[in-house]
């Protein structure tokens, strides 16, 4: 049984809205910006040479190129990596399971996992590591949007809200409106300012106690293992912050007001979260590469990459045609994203 009272076939029929994808452009470079405020000197030697840029925003400049890239003939094959949809029960139950909820064509999940090997391979040249560290870059901040970790109206994009009186859906607003209510248009440095607040919480303020534990479960020799850490952590705001009295009640809700003050302590952690997985993350992996490791191993033997043992329920079934038929094209611009 489905865990909704809104049917998909209701869902199927509500407008299909322009989406953003993942906390827009100011979250997703503020991501960067922390990352390049914590990572090791000899990891930013490793993405400087990668990126073949030496600027002060190496990172950030490119956080952004998979949003633009997956609208571009050639980049349609990773639209589906940008999120993993769980067939959970908010706000009763939320969860994240990888063979339940990654199907075969792949996930936020299995990206991570695959580009992480990707970006040390000596055999590749330079184009695509060059690729695939964009693509770590920008999928870190995915993961931590709570709607690229939840399937409910397709994440969120079929859930008509309001915001400042302005039409949208509850993903646009997390991604882009609650943000920039806080934080200001995007920016280069607008992120730039805002990434500098957020690490000086994360290395003496709020977030220093509990930022110890945010690197927990990072291993790069089980990159799933690794990246399911961060989409469960993500998941559960779900349950707690995004619809905690279900996704039914938010339909023509206006959120700013009580909804937008409980969402957005979420958002500021989770971007800074993001900020310092990313850096734990390429730290990991490029130590691990200079120490001959190569990523061997990279999910192959990782107990959850086991789909053929999972058999969906017919709603899970049908949510992930809805899914695939709702496909990557929101139907807008790449100046609407923000990109």
């Amino acid at each position: 049984m489905a865990p909704s009272t809104l049917t998909f076939a209701a869902l199927s029929l509500l407008t299909t809205l322009p989406s953003a994808h993942a906390w827009g452009s100011l979250g997703h470079t503020t991501v960067a910006y922390i990352a390049q405020n914590l990572v090791s000197s000899r990891t930013a030697r490793f993405a400087k040479s990668i990126l073949q840029d030496k600027s002060d925003a190496y990172l950030a400049t490119v956080a952004t190129w998979p949003d633009s890239y997956r609208y571009e003939p050639g980049g349609e094959f990773s639209q589906v990596f940008h999120y993993i949809d769980a067939y959970d029960d908010p706000p009763y139950s939320c969860n994240v399971v990888f063979a339940r909820d990654c199907p075969e064509e792949g996930c936020i999940v299995s990206a991570l996992a695959n580009y992480s090997s990707r970006v040390v391979m000596d055999n590749l040249d330079n184009q695509e590591k060059m690729n695939a560290l964009k693509f770590i870059i920008h999928f870190l901040g995915d993961i931590h949007q709570p709607l690229h970790v939840e399937h409910y109206a397709i994440g969120g994009n079929q859930v008509n809200v309001t915001f400042n009186g302005a039409k949208t859906n509850l993903h646009a607003a997390w991604d882009t409106a609650i943000p920039q209510q806080a934080e200001g248009n995007f920016t280069m440095e607008n992120s730039e300012r805002w990434a500098t607040e957020l690490t000086r919480e994360i290395k003496f303020g709020k977030y220093k106690k509990e930022a110890k534990s945010w690197d927990k479960g990072i291993n790069v020799n089980k990159p799933i293992d690794s990246a399911m850490t961060w989409a469960r952590d993500a998941n559960r705001y779900v349950c707690e912050t995004v619809m905690p009295e279900g996704g039914d009640v938010l339909f023509n809700k206006e959120l700013n007001g009580t909804y937008y003050e409980n969402a957005i302590p979420v958002v500021k952690k989770q971007i800074a979260k993001a900020g310092f997985r990313l850096a734990a993350w390429l730290d990991a992996v490029v130590e691990n590469a200079q120490r001959g490791g190569h990523g061997k191993g990279h999910g192959k033997k990782e107990k959850h990459d086991k789909r053929e043992d999972f058999e969906l329920e017919p709603w899970m079934q049908e949510a992930r045609q809805l899914r695939r038929d709702f496909g990557g094209d929101c139907g807008c611009t790449a100046e609407e994203h923000g990109h």
